[in-house]
C-alpha cells in the first residue's frame, strides 16, 4: 500500500527538478536556450514570409491565366455556333455564376439561348410518381415521335420535356409549335410543377446544354438522396433526360462539376454505351471548361462525340468543326382532301378490275 512517505518523496523530486531547471535556465544555459528559441522564431518568420510570397506569386499567375482565358474566349468561340438556338436545361439547383458564365460563352459563340429550364424536386420525388405518370399520359398525344412502347416513365417524361423545348412550328420556324406550348404549359403549371422556366419560351431550340448539379453541392443535402436506391433512381432520371436531349435535337452536351465518384459525368464515362453516345464536359466551374461547352456542342452537332476535361479518358480541347447553316424555311403542310366523287378524282372505268366485257 502506498503510504505518505511515497507521496512526500515524489513531491520533493518534482520540486528538485523544477529548481534545477530554473537554476540552469537562469545560469549556464540561459544564453543557449535564448539563442535557440530566437533562432527558431526567426526561421519560422522567414519561412512564413517565403510561403506568403509564393502564394502571392501563384495567385497573380492564376489571375493572369484567368484574364487570358477570358480575353481569348470570345476569339476562340466566334462563329462556332452561329445561327444555332440552344436551350439550357439544369437538372436541379445550379450555381447562378455557372449558369451566367455558360450563357455568356454561348452568346460569344453566336448561339441564341432560347430557354432556361430547371427540373424541380417533383421531377424526382417518388411520392408524386403517380402524378407524373398521369401527366405523361395526358401529354402523349402531343408527342411526335412518340416514345417506344416499352419506354419507362422517366424516358417518357424526358422525351416530353425535350420536345417541348425543341418543338419549333414547321410553318413558322421562329415560333413554338402548339404541341410544344401545351407541353411546357402543363409541365410548369399547377401546384406541383415538374419544371420551372426562367422566362417564357417563344421559339424551339436546335440543341441543348444540360447542366448537372455537382456532387459536392447535392451531397450536402442528405435528405435529397436518403438511400442508395433513391440515389440510383435520381441518376436514372437524369440519364434519361440527357439521352432524350441528344436523341431529339441536333446535339446535346452535359456540363458537370468536378469529376468525382457519384457525379453524372462519371456515370456516363463508366458506361460504354452512354460514353459512346453522349458528350460531356467536366469542371464547368472553371473558365476553361465554360469555353469548352460551346465548342463541344458544335462538335456534337457535327457528329463528333467526346469527353472534355483533364481526367482519364478526357481530352482538353474539342476538334474544330464547320457546321452547315440551319435551314429555317417555313414548311406548309397541306391538308389532305378526303372528299370523293370529284370529276378529276373519279377512277377510270377501264382500269377497274372484275368488270365483264
Amino acid at each position: 500500500m502506498i503510504d505518505f512517505r511515497y507521496h512526500l518523496v515524489s513531491l520533493i523530486s518534482v520540486f528538485l527538478a523544477l529548481a534545477v531547471g530554473i537554476a540552469l535556465g537562469a545560469g549556464p544555459l540561459k544564453e543557449t536556450i535564448g539563442d535557440t528559441l530566437t533562432g527558431q522564431v526567426e526561421q519560422l518568420r522567414t519561412e512564413k514570409d517565403e510561403l506568403r510570397g509564393e502564394l502571392d506569386r501563384t495567385s497573380g499567375e492564376l489571375q493572369e491565366a484567368r484574364g487570358f482565358i477570358d480575353a481569348s474566349g470570345e476569339r476562340l468561340l466566334a462563329g462556332s455556333l452561329s445561327g444555332r438556338r440552344v436551350a439550357v436545361l439544369a437538372l436541379g439547383a445550379v450555381d447562378e455564376s455557372v449558369r451566367t458564365a455558360v450563357d455568356e460563352r454561348l452568346t460569344q459563340s453566336g448561339a441564341e439561348v432560347t430557354a432556361h429550364a430547371t427540373l424541380t424536386d417533383a421531377w424526382y420525388d417518388p411520392d408524386v410518381r403517380s402524378f407524373r405518370n398521369q401527366l405523361a399520359g395526358l401529354l402523349a398525344e402531343n408527342l411526335d415521335p412518340a416514345p417506344a412502347a416499352d419506354a419507362t416513365l422517366d424516358e417518357r417524361l424526358a422525351q416530353t420535356l425535350v420536345q417541348g423545348l425543341a418543338g419549333a412550328d414547321p410553318a413558322a420556324p421562329d415560333a413554338l409549335s402548339a404541341d410544344a406550348q401545351n407541353i411546357l404549359a402543363i409541365l410548369t403549371g399547377g401546384d406541383n410543377p415538374l419544371v420551372s422556366l426562367q422566362e417564357d419560351v417563344t421559339t424551339g431550340a436546335d440543341a441543348l446544354v444540360v447542366l448537372a448539379v455537382p456532387v459536392s453541392e447535392s451531397a450536402q443535402e442528405e435528405a435529397a438522396t436518403p438511400s442508395p436506391e433513391a440515389g440510383a433512381a435520381v441518376l436514372e432520371a437524369q440519364l434519361a433526360v440527357l439521352s432524350a436531349a441528344q436523341q431529339l435535337s441536333e446535339g446535346a452536351v452535359l456540363a458537370d462539376g468536378p469529376r468525382v465518384e457519384g457525379s453524372l459525368v462519371q456515370a456516363v464515362l463508366g458506361d460504354d454505351a452512354l460514353a459512346g453516345a453522349l458528350t460531356t464536359v467536366s469542371d464547368v466551374q472553371l473558365a476553361s471548361a465554360q469555353i469548352t461547352v460551346p465548342l463541344a456542342l458544335a462538335a456534337r452537332i457535327g457528329d463528333v462525340n467526346g469527353h472534355y476535361g483533364s481526367g482519364d479518358g478526357e481530352t482538353l480541347v474539342p476538334d474544330a468543326v464547320e457546321l452547315t447553316p440551319v435551314d429555317r424555311t417555313p414548311v406548309v403542310v397541306e391538308e389532305q382532301d378526303d372528299t370523293s366523287g370529284d370529276e378529276g378524282d373519279a377512277p377510270d372505268p377501264d382500269s377497274t378490275t372484275g368488270t365483264q366485257g
